[in-house]
């Protein structure tokens, strides 16, 4: 399974693939890491990805909201499940997200836990 991280704080992306890791999916995991949304795009008509964990503030122009709009047009991609990983403080903006898309999101700092489980959840399909 194939996890793309779009997040630009290299600490950060190495905690999310720790806690992936972790995770008992019943097979190897691999990770594509990309700090900004323009290069997230680009990976995706690249490589096949399996599941999405994006950064909500980028340090780039585009967001993360950008980059998930973008992504839910696009056929190929539109069922990958996503998971908004934030520091958002407002909340409205990050349950927004899910009106564009994301499969669910997690606040930082990231609890181990809720990762995991928010992670099976969208992988199951279950609400």
């Amino acid at each position: 399974m194939t996890f793309l991280i779009v997040e630009d704080s290299r600490s950060a992306r190495n905690i999310i693939k720790s806690y992936v890791n972790e995770i008992k999916l019943g097979q190897k995991c691999d990770f594509i890491e990309c700090e900004n949304g323009e290069d997230a795009l680009q990976m995706l008509q690249r490589c096949r990805v399996d599941f999405i964990l994006l950064d909500w503030n980028l340090s780039t122009e585009m967001t993360g909201l950008d980059v998930l709009k973008i992504i839910r047009n696009l056929d190929k991609h539109k069922n990958i499940p996503i998971i908004i990983v934030t520091g958002e403080s407002d909340k409205a903006n990050v349950i927004g997200s899910i009106k564009y898309g994301a499969n669910d999101f997690v606040i930082k700092p990231i609890d181990k836990k809720l990762l995991s489980d928010k992670i099976l959840k969208a992988l199951t399909g279950t609400k």
